[in-house]
C-alpha cells in the first residue's frame, strides 16, 4: 500500500511554518507576539494587507522567505490532496471507516484469517451462505482487493492479539486459520483459543504432521488441502463414478446445492413434531439425511416417526435460501446465519 503523509504531518509543518515567521518578526520589527502573528498569517496567505511596522532589507529578506516556503508548502498540501483523491484513497478510508463500524455491531461472526489460494473458495462459500465474517489479511495488495470487493476485511497480521481483538474475536462464532505455514497456524490457533475458549476453531495444516500440533494448540478441526486434493484424484482415477454421483446431486442446472445443520430450539413450532407431521420437504424442498442427537449420536436416513425434539439437529441438503426458510422455521429467534 502506498504510503501517504499523515494529516497531523502536514499540520505540523504549516504551524512550524507560523512559529518560525511569528518569532522572526518579533527579533526583526521589534513588535509583541499578536503583530508579529499577524504579519506572518498575512504574508503566508498572500494576502497583500499593509505592515505593521517598515521593513528593513532583512526583513524584506525574510518576508520573501515566508512567501515562498508558505507557496510551497500550499502546492505541497494540494498535490498530496490531489494524489489523496485520484489514487482512489480516499474511497478506501471511507470502506476502512465502514468495514470498523460494522465490525463494533458485529457478533456470533466467523474470522477468516489469511486470504490465499486456500481461502478463496472459503470465502465464496460464506458469501454464498450469507454468513458473518471478516477477513484478516496480511499482504496490502491483497487486502485492498478484498476492500474493493465489499468484504469486511482487516489489514493486519493475525497472530496479534490487537487485531484478533479487533476483529470481534471475544463475539465471534469461529475462526478459521488459513496462513501461509504451520507455525503462524499453530500460533493463531493458541491465541485465539486463549481469547475465547468457546469458539469452534478449524485450521489449515500443510505439514502431515501439523495436525497434531494444530489440535494440542486448540484447533477443533484440522484440513490439510494437499491431502484432499490426493484423494479427490485418487477417488476421481479409481471409482470416477462416484465423484460424478457427487456432482450430479449436489448440482440442479445451475443451481449448487448445500449442506445445512439445523438445530431445533426449544422455541420452535418444529419442537415435539415427528418428522412426517414437520412435512419439512413438502414446505421448505429440503432433503433430510440425517439426524444427531447431543451426545453425536447420528442416524441417517431418519425414519418418519424420528421425533423432533429440542437439541435435535438435522442435516439437511438443498439450496441456500431453503436452508434459511428452515433455520428459521427451527430456530424461530435466532439472527444466526448459516
Amino acid at each position: 500500500m502506498r504510503q501517504r503523509p499523515n494529516t497531523l504531518y502536514l499540520l505540523y509543518l504549516i504551524l512550524f511554518l507560523i512559529l518560525i515567521g511569528t518569532v522572526g518578526y518579533m527579533s526583526i520589527l521589534d513588535v509583541g507576539i499578536v503583530d508579529a502573528l499577524y504579519m506572518t498569517v498575512i504574508t503566508v496567505s498572500t494576502v497583500g494587507f499593509r505592515e505593521i511596522e517598515n521593513l528593513d532589507a532583512g526583513g524584506k529578506l525574510f518576508t520573501m522567505f515566508i512567501i515562498f516556503s508558505g507557496l510551497g508548502l500550499v502546492a505541497y498540501v494540494f498535490s498530496q490532496l490531489a494524489v489523496f483523491l485520484a489514487e482512489g484513497e480516499f474511497k478506501r478510508v471511507l470502506l476502512n471507516r465502514r468495514v470498523q463500524r460494522r465490525l463494533q455491531t458485529m457478533k456470533d461472526h466467523y474470522i477468516i484469517c489469511g486470504a490465499g489460494q486456500t481461502s478463496v473458495s472459503l470465502i465464496e462459500q460464506f458469501t454464498r451462505s450469507q454468513a458473518q465474517f471478516v477477513i484478516i489479511e496480511r499482504d496490502s495488495n491483497r487486502y485492498e482487493e478484498l476492500l474493493e470487493q465489499g468484504y469486511h476485511v482487516i489489514h493486519g497480521d493475525a497472530t496479534d492479539e490487537e487485531i484478533l481483538s479487533e476483529a470481534g474475536i471475544e463475539k465471534a462464532k469461529g475462526l478459521v486459520s488459513a496462513l501461509g505455514s504451520d507455525a503462524e497456524n499453530v500460533f493463531t490457533v493458541l491465541t485465539a483459543r486463549e481469547m475465547n475458549p468457546n469458539m469452534q476453531i478449524v485450521a489449515r495444516a500443510i505439514d502431515t504432521t501439523a495436525s497434531q500440533k494444530l489440535m494440542k494448540a486448540g484447533a477443533d478441526n484440522t484440513i490439510n488441502p494437499n491431502e484432499l486434493g490426493g484423494n479427490r484424484m485418487a477417488v476421481l482415477m479409481l471409482r470416477p463414478q462416484i465423484i460424478s454421483f457427487l456432482d450430479a446431486i449436489t448440482k440442479i442446472g445451475e443451481q449448487t446445492l448445500d449442506l445445512g445443520e439445523i438445530e431445533v430450539t426449544a422455541r420452535s413450532p418444529l419442537a415435539g413434531k415427528m418428522l412426517r407431521d414437520a412435512k419439512i420437504p413438502e414446505k421448505t424442498g429440503l432433503i433430510v439425511l440425517a439426524t444427531k442427537e447431543n451426545d453425536g449420536n447420528t442416524i441417517y436416513n431418519p425414519s418418519s416417526s424420528t421425533v423432533l425434539h429440542e437439541g435435535l439437529s438435522m442435516l439437511v441438503l438443498g439450496r441456500q435460501e431453503q436452508i434459511t426458510e428452515l433455520q428459521r422455521m427451527a430456530q424461530p429467534n435466532s439472527s444466526d446465519q448459516m
